[in-house]
């Protein structure tokens, strides 16, 4: 454990992660690009993403439990597979109805590549490196949407469609064969007893993992946290400083970096945190999405177009959502017995691409709603205004603001657990707060 072959094993299964965020972000350059190829509507163009979000999150829970049955290297292998296999489709497609099934595969096999390396982290890391390498390896992950952000946008811009997603997919095949000779579930000698016998025992444990409080919260800190990034970064962002802003294109693929940025400063600062204040990660995840709403309501509310710097700020907090949605991992990691770790992530990382695809989907949804208005009320079509997109993307505080209630009400449930299993009472945040101060405050 924490050893060389550790350190080679977690570096090679962050590459396959970079690379499976690579895949799932191309789309979000190239939703001009695929208006063009493939024509259609904003609901149309959203079909891409949405179905890509849906398998991924459909296929969290079988994963987790494939997962525990027959260990992660099988599965960062086979996702590998299929996301090359999707960009190529992808890249070849004649069609919107052929491009869908490229993005199946590519959710299909994106949903294997995350769980199985928290797993795998577990597996051969111990102590409090352990949450501080599940938020490096989101910080890893998240230089494969600098690829798609950069040099992809630009092969993308000057040869084309087919060549941009064929060099997204030679990045998987490299991927795939550096894992196939470096990936391994365990470090060698350790006892594979804690593995089920069969699916069904696997399931039978996805069964308990799911009744825990804990998973529950996991759940949805991850549902509240992932969510308004993703659809920002995966489809409806670059059209909305496109078209909405008047960015040109290339500034507004380099602005997706900034959430990438900051997710590579605050992930290490939000590992510490976990680390040394486990009882308090609730308040974490609440005060991340307060400022991530305190930013949309201003964007969203600004008379007349926005100011640049507001729009930064605004991509600074969706930055810190990607590794504060990581925490949700944690919960289930603390909260459940290894054995059963792959079904317990699995619930849990369904919970941010659930309200991702939801909101996706709403987005494209109302943009065609209001320019059907417009245009009925004789007025030109303007599928992308601004004042479009503020109504569309209003839509993000519905969402969210269902998963806080449910937060709240799961928190509630894993403290009285802990109480009554434990003896741990925690404290009201202003409480400890108050109480740290006293302490501080103390003479020697």
């Amino acid at each position: 454990m924490n050893s060389r072959r550790s350190w080679l094993v977690f570096s090679v299964g962050s590459f396959a992660y970079l690379s499976a965020v690579l895949q799932r972000s191309s789309l979000g350059i190239a939703g001009v690009a695929a208006t063009d190829r493939f024509g259609g509507s904003a609901a149309l163009l959203s079909s891409l993403a949405v179905v890509q979000l849906v398998v991924y999150a459909a296929a969290q829970i079988p994963v987790g439990v494939l997962i525990d049955r027959y260990g992660p290297r099988v599965l960062v292998l086979t996702g590998t597979s299929l996301m090359a296999a999707g960009q190529v489709t992808l890249a070849l497609a004649p069609s919107i109805s052929i491009a869908v099934v490229g993005r199946i595969l590519v959710g299909a096999g994106d949903a294997m590549i995350f769980i199985s390396m928290i797993r795998l982290i577990s597996s051969w890391f111990t102590g409090r490196s352990v949450p501080q390498l599940s938020q490096w390896l989101g910080n890893i992950g998240q230089l494969g949407q600098v690829l798609s952000a950069v040099p992809l946008a630009w092969v993308l811009h000057t040869w084309g469609w087919t060549p941009a997603f064929l060099s997204a997919a030679s990045v998987a095949l490299v991927a795939l064969v550096v894992g196939i000779v470096v990936i391994r579930d365990q470090p060698a000698g350790t006892s594979d007893r804690l593995r089920p016998t069969s699916l069904g025992e696997a399931l039978a444990q996805l069964k308990h993992s799911f009744k825990r409080p804990g998973t529950q919260l996991g759940f949805w800190s991850h549902y509240v946290t992932q969510s308004a990034g993703t659809v920002f970064t995966l489809l409806w962002g670059f059209p909305f400083m496109v078209y909405g802003l008047g960015y040109d294109p290339s500034l507004a693929a380099a602005m997706l970096m900034v959430l990438v940025g900051t997710g590579m400063v605050f992930g290490p600062v939000l590992g510490i945190l976990t680390a040394r204040y486990p009882l308090r990660r609730s308040n974490i995840v609440l005060g991340i999405v307060t400022v991530m709403a305190v930013a949309w309501a201003a964007v969203l509310l600004w008379p007349g177009q926005p100011p640049f710097w507001l729009i930064v700020l605004l991509l600074v907090a969706l930055g810190v959502g990607g590794p504060g949605s990581l925490i949700g991992f944690d919960f289930a990691r603390t909260f459940n017995p290894q054995r059963s770790h792959g079904s317990a992530n699995g619930v849990v990382n369904v919970g941010g691409f659930t309200a991702s695809f939801v909101m996706v989907y709403l987005v494209g949804l109302l943009l065609d709603l209001q320019d059907s208005w417009r245009v009925s009320g004789g007025a030109a079509s303007d599928l992308y205004s601004l004042d479009s997109f503020r109504l569309a993307f209003s839509v993000q505080f519905l969402v969210v603001g269902i998963g806080v209630v449910f937060l709240l009400r799961t928190r509630t449930r894993t403290r009285s657990q802990l109480s009554r299993e434990e003896g741990i009472e925690v404290a009201p945040l202003w409480v400890g707060l108050a109480r740290a101060w006293r302490r501080r405050r103390r003479p020697e």
